[in-house]
């Protein structure tokens, strides 16, 4: 059962301008009357549907496999549940008569399931592996494909009677479906949505019994998709009469340095049996920098009555101006400067409902010949691609982990990230708000026409419209978002008119969302004169700027035929390189496709990180700089900025993918240093590559590369000469590429504007002799979730990188903590991920540490290898 809900604007509005008041003069609002609380803790989980199932449990009939037995479809009690998400006269769906759990022992309260795992979320059911080398790479080799069920106890006390019930679920892979005490209440198909199911028709006082069902296909995806409840899960309690989901909306339409009109639009529902009358009124907080709320606001909104029908939403909307508003932005030039927003409600004095909404103030300008404003100041995009795995630690939402993700790419000279290809998780934004990031905001790598057997073309037509919806309303108040897509490479790029239309109907339902933002879809396909790239505001081109395999690079011809349309990178470069891995002889132009005789070491599965070589769609990152420097072309993304699991190009037998910027364990591969040299201009940096230990090499030709932020340098071997160069107007990098091999020690000095800039130097290891353990943070905090990323390094007696290391590594842990995962970055290493020990990958290790909830104290982590000193490192949790 799913509450039908009728939306109409209030007769009685509010102002159409509300009342400023200055910074100060506004106490801060009382407790919220609204109760989010986390239901991470306390599941319990199986794979596989139960033996006594009396029938095939699937969402509809193209996940059908026994058709000799009966089956259960699901989907009919499914659809309901995006009800609100269909606009206009659209159709509405309401669940069949009957039960779909009877007889399904799973579902029943009473089932014994103290036989399951304890399981808490956000849970990666395949992380765990163990890898496969059976068929393909392209998902990852884990055991993502299959059923999993969850079930879990809610007690509710007598002081709920009469409250509104939610379950939200942040992001659960996929086709979910979900029943409260044995009685369905709906689910979501897609994978990467956020959405919510009414439990109040269904709930009890005392204990609940909540349960959830996943099916995740095989041949599902391109990538690894992870499996299970992967995002976090909450229990909302209202009253009756509160802001709807997702119900309001904040916008800045007139924006300068003195002043700013904030609009509020305000949803509130009536889930009463009687018409309601409730005042509604907004404050306006500023955020610091750890997202803390100020004691006082700096504006109001008057409060204003509206009056709710039975059953029904009022929307409110009005405007307030702020003086000399602070405007959010990113660095280093400007300030993500964030505020809140405090909607209550009330009535007859008592307050019923609080939500705050978290926005920016700041102005957007996609210029089809000077490229994107913001602010009114000229920002090139320098962005990059990311799944949403985060390694060995899998889909599994963690915060840390993510935010450690953000800091090495703003580190980088990063402030853009393209969230490929699907929504993001809510955390995601909220580090993207306040760190200041730019984000492409995509919904879809498919529409109707399918990129594997199981893929989400089989939903689409009939969640289209709800996916699309939910994802806007979610994400529209985050000022991080600049860009709506709504698709990835799409099928229908080929399908002439019919591919536009549907682009345009698309685009149409992100506009009567949200229409302050422009909509593009990342084409690898589509000509100028197609149908598809008319129908959107914005052109983004996968690889097609800088030309693919051979072709010309497309940025001009689109620019020539969309005069008005802002053009970009939306998927750039898809070079490959291994961390610490050098195949010779080195290719002596700028980009090659990756192959047996260019960059590629067949038998050991890697590729050259002298970083010219990439997928044969793609280009190296210098030929994509040369391709990006028409005024008109208003930056890139990057694929990728971390390498991810599956997608493992060029090598299927592998488990991860080579194209990131940084590897899987977050090591930085040399091609960091190339991006950082060019989107941090002002940084003073230089990087020599390759390493300097070659005792096979002596008397041959090792190539010298050199990036640098500096626009010349002079190179030095053993306190040598070898020469002063600079570079060109198309040169990205500075090489040697006669430098006859000897050992001892490289040493660069970089220039700029004749000065000198910035120093690097590489000299030969001796043999591995011990171990080295550093932290990314020595103390954290002791909740069961936060984590400290510990590196491990094999080096010689003097105390430098063995860079050829490869010797097994274990690892000891005591105190209140556990390792959680270990890995090298090494695309090819099928140990899971769980091992304690693992070999170094190039004279590197990490291991990821997170300390129990509630127990503060010492951990010590031990490193030992056979032949080697050991080392011991000391961490701290705290409460």
């Amino acid at each position: 059962m799913v509450r039908a809900l009728k939306l109409f604007r209030s007769a009685v509005a509010w102002a159409a301008v509300g009342t400023w008041l200055s910074l100060g003069v506004a106490a801060a609002p009382p407790a919220s009357p609204r109760a989010r609380l986390s239901l991470d803790d306390g599941w319990r989980f199986k794979k596989g549907d139960p033996p006594d199932a009396p029938a095939q449990l699937v969402y509809d009939e193209n996940f059908v496999t026994q058709t000799n037995t009966p089956h259960l479809i699901f989907k009919p009690w499914l659809l309901p549940t995006g009800n609100d998400f269909l606009a206009g006269a659209a159709p509405k769906f309401t669940a069949p008569d009957g039960d779909p759990g009877a007889g399904i022992s799973y579902v029943r309260p009473d089932f014994d399931d103290a036989a399951w795992d304890t399981v808490t979320l956000p849970h990666d059911w395949a992380i765990q592996g163990p890898f496969t080398t059976n068929g393909g790479g392209g998902m990852g080799r884990l055991p993502s494909a299959g059923i999993g069920w969850y079930r879990r106890k809610i007690n509710l006390p007598a002081t709920d009677a009469g409250k509104s019930i939610y379950l939200d679920v942040d992001g659960a892979m996929s086709y979910a479906a979900v029943w409260l005490n044995g009685k369905i209440v709906g689910g979501w198909p897609y994978g990467y949505a956020s959405w919510r199911l009414d439990l109040t028709p269904f709930t009890q006082t005392g204990t609940n019994v909540l349960v959830i069902r996943l099916d995740n296909p095989p041949e599902s995806s391109r990538w690894y998709p992870g499996g299970g409840i992967y995002r976090n899960v909450w229990l909302v309690k209202t009253s009756p009469v509160h802001v709807s989901h997702w119900g309001v909306t904040v916008t800045t339409p007139e924006v300068s340095a003195a002043s700013a009109t904030i609009q509020v639009q305000a949803a509130v529902e009536n889930n009463s049996a009687t018409p309601m009358m409730a005042t509604v009124a907004t404050q306006i907080f500023p955020l610091d920098s750890s997202g803390r709320r100020a004691a006082k606001a700096v504006a109001v909104i008057a409060p204003a009555v509206l009056r709710v029908a039975p059953g029904a939403r009022a929307m409110a909307e009005a405007a307030v101006a702020l003086e000399h508003p602070a405007l959010w932005g990113p660095p280093p030039g400007q300030r993500p400067n964030c505020y809140v927003a405090v909607t209550t409600v009330s009535s007859e004095g008592r307050e019923l409902d609080a939500e705050e909404t978290r926005f920016g103030i700041r102005t957007l300008k996609f210029d089809p010949d000077q490229g994107f404003f913001i602010n009114g100041a000229h920002v090139l995009i320098n962005g990059v691609c990311d799944h949403h795995d985060l390694g060995a630690l899998g889909a599994a939402l963690n915060r840390r982990a993510l935010q450690r993700q953000l800091e090495m790419l703003q580190e980088m000279g990063c402030n853009a990230i393209r969230t490929s290809h699907n929504p993001p998780a809510p955390e995601f934004l909220e580090l993207a708000d306040t760190m200041g990031f730019l984000v492409m905001d995509e919904s879809f790598d498919v529409w109707e026409r399918r990129k594997t057997p199981f893929d989400f073309h089989f939903a689409f037509r009939d969640w289209r419209e709800q996916d699309l919806r939910a994802h806007v309303r979610r994400d529209r108040n985050s000022p991080s978002v600049i860009l709506w897509s709504i698709g990835n490479e799409v099928g229908e790029q080929l399908t002439g008119d019919a591919g536009g239309a549907l682009a345009r109907t698309l685009s149409d339902i992100v506009r009567s969302e949200d229409s302050t933002r422009p909509i593009t879809s990342a084409m690898n396909w589509a000509r100028p004169t197609n149908a598809l790239p008319a129908a959107l505001d914005a052109i983004g081109l996968n690889y097609q700027g800088a030309g693919i395999r051979g072709s010309p690079g497309q940025y001009a011809a689109f620019h020539e035929h969309f005069p008005h349309k802002f053009i970009f990178g939306s998927e750039t470069a898809s070079a490959l390189s291994s961390r610490g891995v050098y195949v010779f002889p080195v290719a002596p132009g700028v980009s090659f496709a990756a192959a047996p005789a260019a960059g590629e070491d067949v038998a050991a599965r890697q590729v050259s990180a002298y970083e010219l070589y990439a997928a044969p769609f793609g280009a190296s990152a210098d030929k994509v700089f040369a391709s990006q420097s028409p005024s008109y072309v208003g930056g890139e993304f990057v694929w990728t900025g971390w390498d991810y699991l599956g997608e493992p190009t060029p090598f299927d037998s592998s488990r991860s993918s080579y194209s990131g910027i940084i590897d899987l364990a977050g090591f930085k591969k040399d091609r960091y240093y190339l991006y950082q040299s060019h989107w941090r201009p002002d940084f003073p940096m230089a990087h020599i590559l390759p390493h300097w230990t070659w005792p096979e090499r002596v008397g041959k030709i090792t190539p010298v590369h050199v990036f640098t932020s500096g626009d010349e340098a002079e190179l030095f071997l053993n306190g040598r000469s070898l020469g002063r160069k600079k570079k060109g107007p198309s040169d990205y990098r500075l090489r040697w590429d006669d430098i006859i091999y000897e050992p001892g020690a490289l040493k660069v000095v970089a220039y700029k504007n004749g000065a000198r800039w910035a120093t690097d130097a590489v000299a030969t290891a001796g043999d591995p002799a011990r171990l080295r353990l550093t932290a990314d943070r020595a103390t954290f905090q002791a909740d069961g979730r936060d984590l400290s990323f510990v590196t491990l390094t094999v080096n010689d007696a003097r105390g430098a990188l063995a860079p050829r290391a490869a010797s097994r590594i274990f690892f000891d842990l005591t105190g209140p903590g556990e390792i959680v995962a270990t890995d090298n970055g090494d695309a090819t290493d099928l140990e899971p991920f769980p091992a304690h020990d693992r070999l170094a990958f190039n004279g590197k290790c990490l291991v990821i540490i997170q300390g129990r909830a509630g127990q503060a104290g010492r951990i010590h982590l031990t490193a030992r290898a056979a032949g080697l000193q050991d080392d011991t490192i000391t961490l701290s949790t705290a409460r």
